[in-house]
């Protein structure tokens, strides 16, 4: 009879372990074709394909949701969409899951600050910045840069700009907020210097171009301006933009 026993309870137990070795096959399982949707949602989001990337992350929550760089994505694609409410409650979960995930902070503070959350905005890319771990801190401080500007607070603005340069020289982010800065402030030939580096970082940006042309305009540098304002408009054909930029092209044809 003790004997019968101990069997039964061997049987048992090996019966507890199989399904317990089932249950976590089926999860590892599920977190992998989660992974799976997830690095298809990143290619998407790659090739500006929003839509894409969106239904495959939704795809990855519902076979698992915790998981802090999923929910990110989630955060970006609702960005990409300008659906800031759900992209910060995503990035909020994120850090939820992961408080050190000082990228997804960056990114919540970009939310608010598309909601003009300015305080909110400015908290997250201080704490970022602060992040002696954080790959790249010029954004926050970049962040931070076009918050002052907006604000009127041209000096401090100055100094983000500046101190994300003194990191990443060449950022055309940074360096178009700090041409910015300096038109406000009259001083066209510093604003020349900087839009000219950042045309050359990115060439491909139209809006560049645009800032540019306004800053040759500024100095009297009409045919210059003329030539950036044609380039502006050409690469922003049939938008709003490039409809600016031809009739600025305009104005300052009159001037040569």
């Amino acid at each position: 009879m003790m004997i019968l026993k101990k069997r039964l309870f061997v049987v048992c137990m090996l019966t507890v372990f199989g399904l317990v070795a089932c249950a976590t096959n089926g999860s590892l399982i599920e977190k992998e074709r989660a992974n799976a949707s997830r690095e298809l949602g990143e290619a998407y989001m790659s090739q500006k394909a929003y839509t894409r990337a969106l239904r495959e992350f939704l795809k990855a929550e519902e076979l698992y949701a915790k998981d802090s760089f999923l929910q990110n994505d989630l955060g970006l694609a609702y960005m990409a969409k300008k659906k800031y409410d759900q992209a910060i409650s995503h990035f909020q979960y994120a850090l939820e899951l992961k408080p050190d995930y000082t990228p997804a902070r960056n990114n919540l503070g970009t939310a608010y600050m598309e909601k003009e959350n300015w305080d909110a905005a400015i908290e997250c890319f201080k704490a970022a910045k602060e992040d002696l771990l954080y790959a790249t801190p010029h954004y926050p401080l970049t962040n931070l840069g076009f918050i002052s500007f907006h604000r009127g607070d041209y000096d401090k603005a100055i100094g983000y700009y500046k101190e994300a340069l003194d990191l990443m020289p060449n950022f055309p982010k940074a360096l178009q907020g700090l041409g910015q800065v300096y038109m406000e402030k009259g001083e066209y030939d510093k604003a020349v210097d900087v839009f000219e580096k950042a045309v050359k970082e990115a060439p491909g940006e139209p809006r560049l171009h645009l800032d540019l042309g306004k800053a040759y305009r500024n100095i009297h540098e009409y045919n210059k301006a003329y030539k950036t304002f044609k380039k502006a408009a050409a690469m922003g054909k049939d938008t709003k933009l490039g409809e600016i930029a031809e009739k600025m092209a305009e104005e300052v044809w009159r001037f040569e």
